[in-house]
């Protein structure tokens, strides 16, 4: 269909529009902390073959690959076979998800009896069962993460509300007023994406509505091709380390070959460490959203939406069996560290052939930290995702204290910590002194929290990275600097390794260090004034050869 330009920038905008405000709506309707505050979740558009069209900003990893994930569902539950009040859900890392705690959920759009698209979303649930309330370090394999949702349909009057499907998950998880309302905010979310479309497809007909979900598609691809076709073409070698398995104390190498050829661009991440038994295994799916955010952040602008459109011209492998493709049971809760470490090693490798266009190494971690206590009337667990400092670029210093690339939640605020949960309080949080790696531009800065526990038997459960191994800079810039956590107990101190769990008392003080950002070009030709204010702040020491 030939698409009048006003209507197909009206249709467009108001998809993109829409996958926004379904992200909104989740936020705003989620139960838990780690939904309602630090925005782990998002939500999406996709078209009738589970292509994904619009989605929010809120984390790439999540929707980088949706349509892979959708995949296994339709092939078996056909899309047109659906019938109003039926939806999909899925969370098995080996059937295209990407692990246990994040629960896919798609609602059909029908207009006129006929499936015209998809309403999906997706949340980091706060517990789904498993050897450990909200995370299990200890996981063996996959089956003692949490509840496995293989590809499977629902009919919500039947299943949901108080249905059997409910009752399942609400017997399975730990602190089901907050699982279920994220749950219930997810449907919240999908109804909002539902009516939307049907209002377009009934506004302007279901033709055009479907022209422009391809239009939108293809623009995403042309321009993706046309910012591959500007990278020289070549082969550039990139490579990243995990800090170890948190058994032994040897690097897993994540290496990745990226082919620059015309429109196109492929990755291959041989050479890359065998899966481990530990939870650092990362599905493929996650090994394919974190490689396409990588290429996508580094050569085009932020105006392209990230659909399917966008993921045509990029090919990623990975050998079955590795780190970032794992055979079957494998534990994956802890993916994003190697995921981390792919992004960073394709940002390396095409730093080879666009050096003012990619970032150095950040802190790239995600720093998952669970707090929990059973109490008389229940399990209370608290769970958030931590960053530290950003890595630097050609024309910029790195953001402070943040997420990692792939993740981008929000830290929580004291205060609604303080509302929820009465096992603990924060006492210190602020930016971590001399942790930002020195250079033309600096890197970002990490930072300290010191948590007081209140109540004998609070548990603690981490995993982290960069513990070992600090973040590299790029062009002559300077390390950041490594993360740490310790137990102050009765005047001792007692580290914890980075990937650990352990037992803690009233009165112990658990501090958790989050890394900084690496630097970009020599610090001896940072700007005098603004390496004055850096040391100043506290935020680097004075380097050498800095003047």
């Amino acid at each position: 269909m030939q698409l009048d330009p006003v209507e197909y920038a009206i249709l467009s905008q108001s998809l993109i529009a829409a996958a926004r405000e379904m992200g909104a709506k989740l936020i705003r309707s989620a139960y838990s902390t780690i939904l309602r505050e630090a925005r782990d979740g998002s939500a999406a558009l996709l078209d009738a073959r589970g292509q994904t069209v619009a989605q929010a900003e809120l984390i790439p990893m999540q929707l980088g690959t949706i349509g892979r994930i959708f995949g296994p569902c339709a092939a078996m539950f056909p899309p047109q076979t659906l019938k109003p009040g039926e939806v999909l859900f899925i969370n098995d890392p080996y059937s295209g998800g990407q692990h246990l705690q994040d629960v896919f959920i798609f609602h059909p759009v029908h207009v006129d009896g006929e499936v015209i698209g998809f309403a999906a979303s997706v949340a980091h649930h706060l517990d789904l069962g498993g050897g450990s309330p909200g995370l299990n370090p200890a996981a063996v394999d996959v089956y003692s993460e949490g509840l496995i949702i293989p590809p499977m349909k629902i009919d919500l009057e039947r299943d949901w509300h108080g249905g059997g499907f409910e009752r399942l998950l609400r017997a399975n998880v730990r602190v089901p007023q907050q699982t279920m309302g994220d749950f219930d905010a997810q449907m919240a979310a999908n109804a909002v994406g539902v009516l939307r479309m049907q209002e377009l497809a009934k506004r302007y007909g279901v033709a055009k509505l479907r022209a422009t979900m391809a239009a939108l598609q293809d623009y995403s691809e042309t321009r993706m091709r046309t910012a591959i076709a500007a990278v020289p073409d070549g082969v550039y070698v990139g490579e990243d380390a995990v800090d170890d398995d948190g058994i032994s104390d040897a690097p897993l190498p994540v290496r990745a070959t990226v082919t620059v050829r015309g429109e196109s661009i492929s990755v291959d991440f041989s050479g890359t460490s065998p899966q481990v038994r530990t939870n650092l295994n990362a599905p493929f799916a996650s090994t394919v959203s974190a490689t396409v955010s990588a290429i996508k952040a580094a050569l085009t602008s932020p105006d392209i939406p990230f659909n399917d459109g966008a993921m045509r011209p990029i090919d990623v492998e990975a050998p079955l069996g590795s780190l970032l493709n794992p055979r079957h049971p494998a534990p994956v809760r802890a993916r994003m560290e190697a995921c981390s470490r792919a992004w960073n090693a394709v940002m390396k490798a095409l730093a080879q052939a666009v050096p003012e266009r990619v970032i150095a190494c950040g802190f790239d971690t995600t720093t998952s930290f669970c707090l929990s206590h059973l109490r008389s009337q229940g399990w209370s667990v608290y769970l958030e995702v931590y960053g530290g400092g950003f890595g630097a670029t050609a024309e910029s210093d790195g953001c402070d204290g943040v997420d990692n690339p792939l993740s981008n939640c929000s830290n929580t605020p004291v205060e609604a910590m303080d509302q929820d949960f009465s096992f603990f309080r924060v006492t210190d949080y602020a930016l971590r002194p001399d942790s930002a790696g020195v250079g033309q531009h600096r890197g970002g800065a990490g930072f300290i929290r010191r948590i007081e526990i209140l109540e004998d038997g609070t548990r603690l459960a981490l995993y982290s990275d960069r513990f070992r191994r600090a973040p590299e800079g790029l062009f002559g810039g300077g390390t950041g600097a490594t993360g740490w956590c310790e137990i102050e107990r009765d005047g001792q101190r007692i580290p914890t390794r980075s990937k650990d769990q352990m037992e803690l008392r009233k009165g112990d003080i658990v501090t958790l260090a989050l890394g900084g950002g690496a630097g970009y070009g020599e610090a001896a030709r940072r700007d005098p004034a603004a390496l004055a204010r850096d040391i100043e702040d506290g935020l680097v020491t004075v380097p050498a050869g800095a003047g």
